[in-house]
């Protein structure tokens, strides 16, 4: 798998935001915008499989 850059413009209350929710974790705040992005992916395709599970099986 390759890597591509991503530049974001984002006022310095966010960054200063990240910066200490990173620090917080021991984290560069790349690794932690990184891995917040891997997460939410994450958490957004474990609900989308759970619903069509739920719609298959005819739970509501």
């Amino acid at each position: 798998m390759g890597t591509s850059v991503l530049s974001l413009r984002i006022d310095s209350e966010l960054l200063d935001r990240l910066k200490h929710h990173a620090a917080k974790r021991g984290m560069s705040v790349q690794d932690y915008v990184v891995r917040t992005l891997v997460r939410d992916d994450f958490d957004e395709r474990f609900k989308a499989a759970v619903d069509e599970t739920e719609r298959f099986y005819g739970a509501a």
